[in-house]
């Protein structure tokens, strides 16, 4: 399969973002997945890694494989297997690390929010990280749009679309969910806060997968 997927170049030009696991405010299964790192940051980071990379780098130890086995999934030696891994495992140490304090993160979210419906530029860029991310499943951001002015720009162009938000938790932090008037849902957000500023923000604006995510129940321990 993997080989396939490399000859028949299946990779999409667009950045891919994974389906998120959307909630409301304050359940205990949000405080799992907080204290669990289930986040967006850990889950971008994984879909950013080759095929081999990912499976050199998750079958070591949560499936205790040894790399004399990972080496043949794969296609490679022990060695090459064991330096993916270790590749793998420099690129999440790297990774943006969220502030775990979700109401602070939700201050910060709710002030971006705040600031972008009232079009207020320097409000918004004192909660952007100045190397903020803006990363969408459609265009104009499907490629990311990067630096505080120009997600700032792209805020205020999408605030002016949505006439409501409701808060709820995306992959165990605060996110958001923007509505028409009918209360329709137009779009599910994810951030990554870090020291108090937005570094990274996600947004499903598919109808599709927005309709998916927040419909989505988890199946019965039964």
């Amino acid at each position: 399969m993997l080989r396939s997927r490399r000859l028949k170049r299946e990779e999409p030009l667009e950045l891919n973002i994974p389906d998120f696991i959307v909630s409301r405010e304050g359940g205990p299964e949000d405080e799992v997945l907080l204290a669990d790192s289930v986040g967006l940051v850990l889950l971008v980071v994984l879909d950013t890694l080759t095929p081999a990379e990912r499976l050199a780098f998750v079958l070591p130890d949560p499936f205790a494989l040894p790399f004399d086995e990972i080496a043949p999934i794969i296609g490679r030696s022990a060695t090459a297997a064991r330096q993916l891994a270790s590749r793998a495992h420099r690129r999440v140490q790297d990774a943006v690390m969220p502030d775990t304090d979700r109401a602070r993160q939700r201050k910060v979210i709710d002030a971006f929010v705040a600031a972008a419906h009232g079009g207020d530029f320097e409000a918004i860029l004192a909660v952007l990280d100045p190397q903020v991310i803006l990363r969408a499943d459609r265009d104009p951001a499907s490629r990311g749009i990067r630096g505080a002015m120009a997600v700032a720009q792209q805020a205020v162009g999408f605030s002016k679309l949505v006439p409501r938000i409701e808060s709820v938790i995306v992959n165990g932090a605060p996110g958001i969910v923007s509505r028409r008037l009918s209360g329709k849902p137009m779009a599910v957000l994810g951030f990554v806060v870090a020291h108090d500023r937005i570094a990274e923000i996600y947004v499903i604006s598919n109808p599709e997968r927005v309709e998916q995510l927040l419909n989505y129940r988890p199946p019965s321990p039964d």
